[in-house]
């Protein structure tokens, strides 16, 4: 007698091509992923959404994997089960946890390098505002630089998920915090959160504004994701000794025109010598923090134990911009492309 196999299924929500929220964000029922040596797997109860799930949907990430595949970096839930060298007390506990790909699923398995167990005080929304965006911000405002006392600090789109966590280690840190953002609403917020100067870039050319501001100093650190017009603005503004981080390319976002485009955005940036950079003692660095998932996983969970700490201690708190329900995640995929988002979308499965 024939018996069909069964397999335990689970809920996912797929890109299954390019195009926008509507065409291309699909829920399917899949089978449940298998723990592997060294990982976790963790039933989710909320996951989080970051910019460059967009810019995958718009097929512009290289880093993506091939239509279809579900996306998502980070997530919260119950670990339900350990697989080999993986610690056993681990089992039931409630965490947070970053993946590569995967997070827009009922059910995920991680490594465990990626995972920290929360204390019971902190609800899973804010777990989760402390996943890829927190994480990337911490990686470039702890590990990768030093910032000291009233250091001058850009940030750009300073009043989305990783503005937000930037505004705040670079205030715990003791800097001159100047910021960038597109409306009247995300300025206030910014001036509330003790921001020095906030600047409206649909109303005003920012590097004016700061130029003035600023007279004869410079910035020590800038931190962007925009790219294109604002990288050679941004070199202007650094003094000697100062870095540009830089971890997105948001202008290209929504552009038609593929390759052109794409050239459009390199035109605009210019070509960087390393004898100039080195000449005017100045920096750049890239961040990619799929990157450092892949080759250098331990990173992550010392970045996140120091982020709760930081949190525990009221360093820092996550801006939650909104909690969707799953069967709403186009819309805020449309919200966050549109750049109406103000802190960390946050979805949950709920039933």
């Amino acid at each position: 007698m024939f018996f069909p196999l069964t397999f335990a299924i689970m809920r996912a929500y797929y890109l299954t091509k390019k195009g926008t929220s509507e065409e291309s964000i699909e829920l399917r029922e899949v089978e449940k992923p298998t723990v592997k040596d060294g990982e976790v797997l963790v039933k989710t109860t909320h996951f989080g959404l970051n910019f460059a799930d967009v810019i995958m949907r718009q097929g512009l990430y290289r880093e993506a994997p091939a239509f279809p595949f579900i996306p998502g970096y980070d997530a919260c839930g119950i670990v339900e089960e350990v697989g080999p060298n993986a610690d056993p007390l681990l089992l039931g506990k409630r965490v947070v946890l970053m993946c590569k790909f995967g997070g827009y699923a009922e059910y995920i398995s991680t490594p465990v390098l990626g995972v920290a167990v929360l204390p019971d005080s902190l609800d899973s929304a804010t777990a989760t505002a402390l996943g890829t965006q927190y994480l990337t911000a911490w990686y470039m405002a702890v590990q990768q630089q030093n910032i000291f006392p009233n250091d001058k600090v850009l940030i750009h789109a300073a009043a989305g998920g990783v503005g937000t966590a930037l505004v705040q280690l670079c205030k715990w840190k003791g800097a001159e915090v100047y910021a960038t953002a597109g409306s009247a609403e995300k300025i206030s917020s910014l001036e509330a959160a003790g921001v020095k100067k906030a600047i409206n870039y649909k109303e005003q050319d920012y590097f004016s504004v700061l130029k003035k501001e600023l007279g004869k100093e410079r910035l020590q650190v800038t931190f962007n994701a925009i790219a294109g017009s604002t990288f050679k603005k941004d070199l202007r503004l650094l003094g000697s000794g100062g870095n540009f981080h830089m971890f997105g390319a948001a202008e290209r976002s929504g552009q038609k025109g593929g390759m052109w485009s794409t050239l459009g955005l390199l035109r605009k940036m210019g070509l960087i010598l390393p004898l100039i950079l080195m000449g005017k003692s100045r920096g750049i660095i890239g961040t990619n923090m799929l990157k450092i998932a892949q080759h250098r996983p331990e990173v992550l969970q010392r970045g996140m134990q120091h982020l709760l700490e930081l949190h525990s201690q009221g360093h820092i708190k996550p801006v939650i911009g909104r909690v969707f329900k799953h069967t709403e995640l186009k819309e805020a995929h449309n919200l966050l492309e549109q750049r109406k988002s103000k802190g960390k979308f946050v979805v949950e499965w709920g039933g």
